[in-house]
């Protein structure tokens, strides 16, 4: 993984049995997808001003293991496969204590400000690449 960010447990993010709900890992990995973009150079609102957007199409989550209140998480996000030129496969997991807690595969496409798939612009593509690297973002934090 290239890309990592933190995430805290927050006591609204538990279920009846004292653990993460599912739902709140999706929001996490949603964390982890904005904040790779704003470490790759291209945040969200740059993309906007560019006349692209990230459509999310796909959302595959595997959980494997509970996160509870108070615990430290480890977004992990780089990119999977870029077989096509509209699509970008991200490949992300949650880690707490070096213990794996949840995996997604998630599919977005490119498209411009009227919601029309685009060919993933060149500049995109390129800024993405980072992601293939083991950089870390020392600084980003979510409480």
């Amino acid at each position: 993984m290239a890309h990592r960010c933190f995430v805290n447990v927050r006591f609204n993010e538990l279920d009846p049995y004292n653990h993460v709900n599912h739902a709140s890992y999706v929001t996490y990995f949603e964390i982890g997808r904005s904040e790779a973009l704003r470490w790759c150079g291209v945040p969200l609102e740059t993309l906007s001003e560019r006349g692209v957007q990230l459509f999310i199409t796909s959302i595959s989550v595997k959980y494997r293991a509970p996160a509870s209140a108070g615990d430290r998480l480890v977004v992990e996000t780089s990119q999977g496969e870029q077989t096509q030129r509209v699509s970008t496969e991200w490949v992300q997991q949650i880690t707490c204590e070096g213990r794996v807690l949840a995996t997604a595969t998630v599919v977005g496409v490119s498209v411009n400000l009227e919601g029309r798939p685009i060919r993933r612009p060149e500049w995109l593509t390129e800024a993405l690449a980072r992601l293939t690297t083991d950089d870390v973002d020392p600084k980003a934090e979510y409480n």
